[in-house]
């Protein structure tokens, strides 16, 4: 089968599963709506925030705020565009298609990392006009110096988040087994270890804490502790997460059967 018409298959795939295409709307509507919430909060209360967090308040940051809950919905799209194949046994009928297992993998992650960078971007420029809109005056324009590599730095995040969860439920071919992985770690794990001053030197380099320094704008943001790379090396370090997922998931597709 030509790779044109791999990919066709596989925009076929997500867009006529209803699951798929609702975690995307969440992840946009969810990031949006809690972004929006602390802005319009934080707008109303600036002075009350103490002198240190006004001094390194990130107006650009704050707009990714709901990234925090957004990234979970992202996360689960990711497992779901894999996942299902094998939940389902499609993966066998697709493998039968497509024989060139390289082909098939490619055309899958291809279709749906696109998939995710488009709603990521919508939902970070989203985010960020109407958050700035409620901070009013402390709010920042989109041609401030590092805004514009923050926000489309923000839908990089998000495609690559779904596509890290890609490779790690290629590896355990199985839905369940994948959330119930990838859930807990980012959204308890990560955030206990970057809580404690021991671990918090490792937990820096875990995919999502490398990767949302690009988010910032302002060094320290909020009081923030000192990371040991810039915005871009942080994305840096998490493409290599992401390529380690891939490349996993890719050999275990290769080795195994369906």
């Amino acid at each position: 089968m030509a790779f044109s018409a791999v990919l066709r298959s596989e925009w076929t795939k997500i867009r006529t599963v209803a699951s798929t295409v609702w975690t995307l709307a969440a992840a946009l509507v969810v990031t949006v709506a809690m972004g929006s919430l602390l802005a319009a909060y934080l707008g109303s209360s600036f002075e009350d925030l103490p002198a240190a967090e006004q001094a390194t308040f990130d107006p650009a940051l704050v707009s990714f705020s709901g990234m925090g809950l957004g990234q979970l919905a992202m996360i689960v799209f990711g497992v779901l565009v894999v996942g299902t194949e094998y939940s389902t046994g499609m993966i066998r009928t697709s493998l039968a298609a497509v024989p060139r297992r390289e082909s098939f993998l490619l055309g899958k992650l291809t279709v749906a990392t696109v998939l995710a960078l488009v709603v990521g971007l919508v939902t970070s420029f989203l985010s960020f006009f109407i958050s700035q809109a409620l901070l009013g005056d402390h709010g920042i324009g989109l041609g401030k110096e590092n805004v514009l590599r923050a926000v489309v730095g923000a839908g990089l995040y998000m495609a690559l988040l779904a596509l890290f969860s890609m490779g790690v439920a290629m590896m355990l071919r199985s839905t369940v087994a994948s959330l119930g992985i990838l859930i807990p770690f980012f959204l308890i794990i990560s955030n206990i270890l970057t809580a404690f001053e021991g671990p918090r030197k490792i937990a820096q380099f875990l995919p999502d804490k490398a990767g949302s320094a690009i988010m910032q704008t302002v060094p320290n943001s909020m009081n923030s502790p000192d990371l040991a790379y810039g915005p871009w090396g942080g994305l840096g370090i998490m493409v290599l997460w992401v390529l380690a997922s891939v490349l996993g998931g890719l050999l275990v597709l290769k080795k195994r059967d369906a």
